[in-house]
């Protein structure tokens, strides 16, 4: 801040959090305006705003991971499964909304889905799930400026990168081009001897927690549009349930389930 400068304050709540821009944004398309479309709108409205704090929470994990600061990222990682039980929530309030109130003003969604979200995309990439980069470079493949926000975020370490660099860090092979092998070795070492790596075990647990609660949103999200459209095809030509039924078995950190096989 230069010299003499004034620093900047709220006025009041509404000029701080922008009331007024944020609740001009809902905007039915619908003619006559269908009642449902403004929840529809709203919902996934907040669903981007979480997926936003998201991508904050997890960047600044992988960076606490990388440097090794084990303790402060598995409390950041509390508040993402906290924000993921939120969005699981979200659903059932979507699924007070019946099929023929969705009819009512679906078609105005074309060619629009849901599949775009460039922020969960990202989210995805970022807890390590790298072949969504290829998927999103295809959607938006006339969009310069969302392709170069995957191409960026495809050469950033994922958490689980991350985790790997502070595994290093504390004395494991974890091993280079293909570190799986030695990912595994040493995450059946932390647990294992949990008491000697509690902090670890702790980061490793939420990890675990933090993944299955993606694949439970990932269900739940399956559900709803199976409730609200049955098998046909998704907006914007998707496959809708059919391409989300493929999703379901999706891990982010596969070495972490996998690493319980190997302590029987």
């Amino acid at each position: 801040m230069i010299a003499g400068d004034t620093p900047r304050k709220a006025r009041s709540y509404a000029h701080y959090l922008k009331i007024d821009e944020l609740l001009g944004l809902q905007e039915r398309l619908s003619e006559p305006a269908r009642h449902d479309e403004m929840l529809f709108i709203v919902v996934h409205q907040v669903h981007e705003l979480w997926f936003k704090q998201m991508l904050h929470e997890a960047e600044a994990i992988a960076r606490l991971v990388e440097r090794g600061d084990v303790r402060p990222a598995t409390r950041v990682f509390r508040r993402l499964i906290e924000i993921q039980r939120v969005l699981i929530q979200q659903i059932a309030v979507l699924e007070t909304m019946t099929p023929v109130d969705f009819l009512e003003f679906r078609a105005h969604l074309e060619p629009a889905s849901g599949l775009q979200s460039l922020q969960f995309r990202e989210l995805e990439i970022l807890s390590g799930l790298r072949d969504s980069g290829a998927l999103a470079l295809e959607l938006h493949a006339a969009d310069e400026p969302a392709r170069a926000r995957i191409e960026a975020r495809l050469a950033r370490p994922s958490l689980m990168d991350a985790l790997d660099a502070c595994l290093r860090g504390r004395g494991f092979d974890v091993g280079g081009d293909d570190p799986s092998p030695g990912r595994l070795a040493a995450l059946e070492t932390i647990y294992r001897e949990a008491a000697g790596h509690y902090d670890l075990y702790l980061l490793c647990e939420t990890m675990v927690e933090y993944d299955e609660n993606f694949r439970l949103w990932r269900y739940h999200h399956l559900q709803m549009v199976e409730r609200m459209i049955g098998r046909k095809p998704g907006t914007g030509g998707t496959e809708g349930a059919a391409y989300l039924t493929g999703t379901l078995a999706k891990t982010c950190f596969p070495e972490l389930w996998e690493v319980r096989t190997r302590l029987g």
